[in-house]
């Protein structure tokens, strides 16, 4: 018969991998258990030895004629007698203990007790020969010295446990010394001086193991991009090289494989998420190309998992900055290893928001954006920007605007601005407002069997089902989402950012975050629920009345409180007239230098609250307006002034009767207020725009053509008429373009030309002809010595 082989298959990675929780948890309770018995059973046969060896000592034999004889009162006798002979060891004599230890030790003694009196079984023959081979071991003197004995595991059989004694080997003091000589030759072949490197060899070492690492690296990796499923297994060893443990090359190494497995994993991995395996579906017989697979994304997302633990402990090791025991990287380095990890982190954030572990990865990002490092903070801030202006869906940003909410609540507002500013990148511009969206894009509703039986041929059913077959496959490609699906998604999300921003305005007030939650709430105004309007209005006017703010900071709040009004707020009945007043009162406080950012705020305002809404604004107002922001345009940096002169002309063409401010008659009564605040009492109609004339000689051409084109009217058509690229722009789209943020001018000076001279004009060619003559005869002159008196020309001057 053929020898039956063993069909017991090989465990699958899978199963290796992940092992029952229970099956864990039995093991261990089975190994406590079998430790405690031992113990005990071991505890148990300690204490029969004792009992064994205390009786030994304490008992003295008895009479061996005669056992089956009762001696009753003989045996009371003997019973006191013992009591009285079982003394303490302390009151016994020296020899007589040395020699009960001696027969304690011996096993024969121990084994079978002389001191029973008890009449032997006629059947058990073992026992009758005992008192004959207790005679026959020989007698040995003490007078030999004594051997030390080494107490081993006894051992039971029928008869009852018998301890089991080795003695210890004696070394003799000659052999000791031979091999204490032998030693000291080995030790002395051994500690060779080993030659120290110099520098340069020691980096030329280093380098050579670098190299080497670096080849082993790039192999790993070469071959798991050639066959991720195949050599999923040297993902785990490319990982394991994160311990190097090298000191010369340790930190570099590590540092190649954390960018390594990252570029990795942004490879290999899949555009969907990974889920766990049913327990049905782990029972289910598949192909091998399925179980492959499936190994294949076990693997990867257990290899994804151990690497962002890796990248977690780095950050660690470096906020705690406690040496390990390994002591293989310094504390200087540990900046340098998190500096790449929460790089890889951030690059992980960004390109696989689809994938497992997302959510871990915002945990960990999150209070990076709020670190004391500035460099790690705006990598961080700078990772969360791109994720939100790239992510379509929604669900990503949800997740990190969660988590930052949450971040900035428990630190009581004290986190840096950026974080807050990352929410200006939200890609949020509807959101959900009425609850019939699902009437705007129903689901495509397929025919029923029945209904195609009653209108349809039979051929045209056949070619229906497959028409059907084909689109409902298009769909499941294609995978998008529901325009309902996102409109709630981006809802939630907002609902998320007006819950900070309100907390910080109704508790930290002033908190260095308020500039950017009201940056944040003018580009979102016009979002917010109309039931919030009333007291936003009132919180904004507040925080402007307060006087606290920065003209920025005030800027914001105004942009903020038309976006309201201008958006679903045109139902209020409220007066927007302080906000006028507020906006044109902070015109002279701009910053005219480069850091001039706060126009492109002013311009959107001017935009907002007076071209909108042309209706609600009335000619004084609109008159005022245009003459200080001429008189604001004199001071400003050229692109601030195209800007300012591009929205004069909107004014202009919006208000056709502020063409009276070109001309030098007053109309009206009263004089023209400059310094006054109130632009609808100041009396700009009796005024002149008269620095256009001042920027018609300006040294940028085209604030020059801009200043030109206002004195004539501002026309569409003519000689004066503007170029469609200036024409066509709207105001901040011409201060970005003219910007000077880049160090250069546009458009770009000209070069002058240096025309070479063709003679080269020396001495007294530079001089007029008749100064040359006058020096010439001078020089010509003898000169004659005579005594000089001073005396006669004071004489003459005092006369």
């Amino acid at each position: 018969m053929k020898a039956r082989r063993n069909k017991k298959q090989v465990p699958s990675f899978r199963k290796l991998l992940k092992t029952s929780k229970v099956k864990l948890e039995n093991k261990l309770k089975n190994k406590q258990f079998k430790q405690q018995s031992t113990l005990k059973k071991y505890r148990k046969e300690q204490r029969k030895l004792r009992q064994a060896v205390k009786d030994a000592v304490s008992k003295k034999p008895m009479p061996l004629e005669d056992p089956k004889r009762k001696r009753p009162g003989k045996r009371i006798e003997r019973e006191e007698e013992e009591e009285e002979e079982a003394l303490p060891l302390d009151m016994m004599d020296a020899d007589d203990l040395q020699l009960m230890r001696d027969l304690g030790q011996r096993a024969s003694f121990l084994t079978r007790d002389l001191s029973s009196s008890e009449p032997v079984h006629a059947k058990k023959r073992k026992h009758e020969r005992v008192i004959d081979k207790y005679e026959k071991i020989p007698r040995t003197l003490q007078t030999a010295p004594e051997k030390e004995l080494i107490h081993l595991l006894p051992i039971k059989d029928k008869s009852g446990i018998i301890p089991q004694t080795r003695e210890k080997p004696v070394i003799d003091s000659k052999q000791d010394e031979e091999d204490e000589e032998e030693l000291e030759l080995e030790e002395e072949i051994v500690e060779d001086p080993i030659r120290e490197l110099t520098l340069e060899e020691h980096l030329i070492e280093r380098r050579k193991k670098l190299q080497e690492k670096k080849m082993h690296i790039a192999a790993l990796a070469s071959a798991i991009l050639s066959d991720p499923e195949s050599n999923i297994k040297k993902l785990k060893e490319l990982r394991s090289m994160l311990m190097e443990q090298d000191p010369d090359v340790a930190v570099t190494v590590r540092k190649l494989v954390v960018i390594s497995l990252l570029e990795l994993f942004k490879d290999i991995t899949p555009s969907y998420k990974i889920r766990p395996l049913t327990e049905a579906e782990k029972s289910t017989k598949i192909r091998k190309e399925t179980q492959k697979l499936r190994e294949f994304e076990e693997g990867l997302v257990s290899q994804y998992k151990f690497y962002l633990e890796n990248l977690e402990q780095m950050v660690k090791d470096w906020k705690q900055r406690k040496l390990k025991k390994s002591n293989v990287v310094s504390l200087k380095a540990y900046k340098g290893l998190a500096e790449v990890a929460v790089r890889s982190l951030c690059e992980l954030l960004v390109a696989l928001p689809h994938f497992n572990f997302h959510n871990n990865i915002i945990v960990l990002i999150v209070p990076l954006m709020n670190d004391v490092s500035k460099s790690i903070s705006e990598m961080c801030c700078e990772a969360v920007k791109k994720l939100f202006k790239q992510d379509k869906l929604g669900q990503a940003s949800l997740g990190v605007i969660k988590v930052i909410s949450g971040f900035v609540k428990g630190r009581n507002y004290e986190v840096r601005p950026e974080m807050l500013k990352t929410f200006l990148c939200l890609r949020i511009k509807e959101i959900e407002v009425k609850k019939d969206t699902e009437d705007i894009n129903k689901p495509k509703k397929f025919m029923t069997f029945k209904e195609k039986r009653k209108t349809l041929s039979r051929m045209q059913r056949k070619w229906k089902k497959a028409e059907e077959k084909l689109e409902r496959e298009l769909l499941e490609a294609e995978a998008s989402e529901s325009t309902e699906k996102k409109l709630k998604v981006h809802t939630e999300t907002l609902n998320i950012v007006f819950v900070t921003y309100f907390r910080i305005l109704k508790k930290a007030q002033r908190s260095p975050l308020l500039p950017a939650v009201l940056e944040g709430l003018a580009k979102f105004a016009h979002l917010i629920n109309v039931e919030f309007f009333d007291d936003l209005l009132v919180v904004l006017h507040t925080l402007i009345e307060s006087g606290d703010l920065s003209y920025r900071e005030s800027l914001h709040c105004v942009q903020t409180a038309f976006h309201i009004l201008s958006g679903q707020g045109d139902v209020l009945n409220i007066d927007p007239m302080k906000f006028y007043t507020h906006l044109y009162k902070t015109l002279f406080k701009l910053h005219a230098g480069a850091t001039n950012e706060g126009v492109e705020i002013l311009l959107q305002c001017l935009d907002v609250m007076l071209t909108k809404r042309r209706k609600q604004v009335s000619q004084q107002r609109a008159l005022a307006f245009i003459k200080r922001l001429c008189t604001l345009a004199l001071h400003v940096l050229p692109n601030s002034s195209i800007g300012i002169l591009a929205t004069n002309r909107i004014l202009m063409h919006t208000f056709p009767k502020t063409d009276l401010l070109l001309d030098n008659e007053s109309q009206g009564s009263g004089v023209f207020l400059p310094e006054l605040d109130e632009p609808e009492y100041c009396n700009a109609q009796n005024t002149a725009l008269w620095e256009l004339h001042a920027l018609r000689r300006h040294y940028h051409p085209t604030v020059q053509s801009f200043a030109a084109h206002l004195i004539a009217g501002a026309p569409s058509e003519g000689s004066q008429a503007l170029k469609q690229e200036l024409s066509r722009r709207s105001a901040a789209e011409l201060f970005q373009t003219y910007s000077m943020g880049a160090m250069t001018f546009n458009p770009p000076v000209q070069s002058s030309s240096s025309k070479k001279k063709s003679e080269v004009l020396q001495g007294d060619l530079f001089l007029n002809e008749d100064l040359n003559q006058l020096i010439k005869r001078h020089c010509g002159e003898v000169a004659t010595h005579s005594p000089l008196d001073f005396a006669k020309y004071l004489k003459t001057s005092l006369r």
